[in-house]
C-alpha cells in the first residue's frame, strides 16, 4: 500500500444492502380461497453498474494492505523524546531501543505521537519535528496530538496564544466564545503540524476539592458545560482538527487525582445521567472525533472494581451502545497510577482493547504493551475482527480530517503568521476581560 492514495481512492462509495421483499409465491391467502397463480415477472438484465462490485473505500483499501504488526502499531500513541525527528536521544534508546523519534515511529508502526513541553523550543523547530515525524511514518500518516486545553493544561504555551482556560470561558455563558477559542486554538495547532487536541474537558466539576479537574472544567452546571463542550467541538472542527471529549464517564466528583491514585465516584446511575452524561452526549451530537476514558472506578456503572479505561461495561456498553458513539475511544495516559493498580503494563493494554479502547495513549512500557497486544491477537484473545474495528476507526478519523491520503506538511512561515496573531490576542482579551 503506497502512502499516497490516488484521487480516485478518495471517493467513499457506500455499500448498499439489497433487501428482499414480499411473501412466498403461491401462498394461500387468509380468506381460505386459493389465489390465481402469480404472474411471473420477466427478468431484466443487470446493468453494468449492478454487475460491478462496489469499490472499496480509502479506509478499506489501506486496512487490507496492513500486516497484523502494522495494525497493532496503529493503536499506540507514546511520548517520544527530543526536539527533532532524526536526533538521537538516550531516553528513546533506553525506553524503545531506537535512538531517534523517527526510528521509534518506524519500529513500532505507530499510529500517533503525543507532544509535550520537552518537545518544544521554537516555532520552526516544532514544525521541523512534526514534518520529520510524518516522514518517519512511511506508510500511513500520523496522528500528532497534544493536551492544549488552554489555562492550566497548555503543552504548547511557549509558542501559542495565551487563551483563558475552560472555567473562565464557562463563566461568560457565551457559547460563541467557546467555539471561537477552540477554532483559534485548532488553527494554531494545525499550523505547527499538530492534528489532534485532547480537549475539551467534558467533566462537570461538582466537587470543590477536586485536585485534578477544577478550573479545567467549564463549570459545575451540567447544562452549561454541555453547551460549552458542544461549541468547542464545533470550533475544533471549524479549524479542521480532531477534538477529544474527556474524561468519560465523568471525572468531576472526586477528591483523588488519578495520576497518583485510583478515584472512586459513588454517583448512582440516575446521578450519572443527570450530572456526568450531558456534556458527553452533547459532544457526541456535535460530532466529536474521540472520547477519552477516565482512570476512575464507578461502582454503580461497573461493580468489578476496574477503572473505566478497562471496563467493557462502561466503554462498550455505555459509551458505544447506550450513547451511540461511533468514533475513536482513547485511553487516558496508561502510565498513570490510577490504571496501574491491578495489572502490569502489557495486561493493561490488552484489557483496554478488550474493553473497547481504540487508541492506547502513553503506555508506561511501549515494548511490553505492543508485544502483549500483538500476542493477544495472535492467540485469539483479541480477535482479528476486534483489532480491525479499532484500526478502522482510527483510519476513519484520519480520513475525516484529511490525513489518510497524504501527510500534511506544516510551514514555519505560515505558523509565524497564525501563532499569537493580532486577531487571536484580541479574542483572548475578550474572554479574559
Amino acid at each position: 500500500m503506497l502512502r499516497r492514495i490516488g484521487t480516485t481512492g478518495l471517493l467513499v462509495i457506500a455499500l448498499a444492502a439489497c433487501g428482499g421483499g414480499g411473501g412466498s409465491v403461491g401462498a394461500e391467502p387468509t380468506g381460505g380461497k386459493a389465489a390465481p397463480p402469480a404472474r411471473m415477472a420477466q427478468s431484466t438484465p443487470a446493468t453494468p453498474a449492478e454487475r460491478t462490485p462496489a469499490a472499496p473505500s480509502p479506509v478499506q483499501r489501506v486496512l487490507s494492505g496492513m500486516s497484523v504488526e502494522e495494525k497493532v502499531g496503529q493503536l499506540f500513541m507514546p511520548v517520544l523524546y527530543g526536539t527533532a525527528a532524526d536526533t538521537v536521544s538516550g531516553e528513546n534508546q533506553a525506553r524503545y531501543a531506537a535512538g531517534t523519534p523517527a526510528k521509534v515511529v518506524a519500529k513500532y508502526h505507530l499510529g500517533g505521537v503525543i507532544l509535550f513541553p520537552h518537545n518544544v523550543k521554537s516555532t520552526g523547530q516544532v514544525v521541523g519535528l512534526t514534518n520529520g515525524l510524518q516522514r518517519g511514518s512511511k506508510k500511513i500518516p500520523l496522528l500528532i496530538g497534544t493536551d492544549q486545553e488552554n489555562g492550566l493544561v497548555s503543552r504548547m504555551s511557549a509558542l501559542m496564544t495565551d487563551f483563558p482556560g475552560a472555567s473562565q470561558i464557562g463563566a461568560t455563558k457565551d457559547t460563541g466564545l467557546s467555539r471561537a477559542v477552540a477554532k483559534a486554538t485548532g488553527e494554531e495547532l494545525r499550523a505547527l503540524g499538530v492534528n489532534l487536541d485532547f480537549a475539551p474537558v467534558a467533566d462537570v466539576n461538582v466537587n470543590p476539592r477536586n485536585p485534578v479537574i477544577g478550573r479545567r472544567a467549564f463549570g459545575d452546571d451540567p447544562k452549561r458545560v454541555a453547551t460549552m463542550v458542544s461549541a468547542a467541538v464545533k470550533g475544533f472542527a471549524d479549524a479542521k482538527i480532531a477534538a477529544t471529549a474527556k474524561h468519560f464517564p465523568g471525572h468531576g466528583d472526586t477528591s483523588v487525582d488519578s495520576h497518583t491514585g485510583l478515584p472512586v465516584i459513588k454517583h448512582t446511575k440516575a446521578e450519572w445521567e443527570r450530572i456526568d452524561a450531558p456534556p458527553f452526549k452533547a459532544a457526541i451530537a456535535a460530532g466529536v472525533d474521540a472520547v477519552m476514558s477516565a482512570h476512575i472506578v464507578f461502582p454503580k456503572l461497573d461493580p468489578s472494581g476496574d477503572p473505566a479505561t478497562l471496563s467493557k461495561r462502561i466503554l462498550t456498553g455505555l459509551l458505544r451502545e447506550k450513547l451511540g458513539f461511533k468514533g475513536v475511544i482513547s485511553t487516558d495516559a496508561l502510565n498513570m497510577a490510577g490504571v496501574r493498580k491491578k495489572y502490569d503494563d502489557g495486561e493493561i493494554a490488552v484489557r483496554a482493547v478488550l474493553a473497547g479502547a481504540d487508541l492506547l495513549l502513553m503506555p508506561n512500557d511501549l515494548p511490553k504493551a505492543y508485544k502483549a497486544v500483538l500476542g493477544a491477537v495472535r492467540s485469539g484473545r483479541i480477535s482479528r475482527e476486534r483489532l480491525d474495528q479499532s484500526v478502522t476507526r482510527l483510519l476513519t478519523l484520519k480520513q475525516n480530517r484529511g490525513l489518510l491520503a497524504e501527510a500534511p506538511v506544516a510551514s514555519a512561515e505560515r505558523a509565524g503568521d497564525v501563532l499569537r496573531s493580532s486577531a487571536h490576542r484580541k479574542l483572548a482579551a475578550r474572554v479574559g476581560g
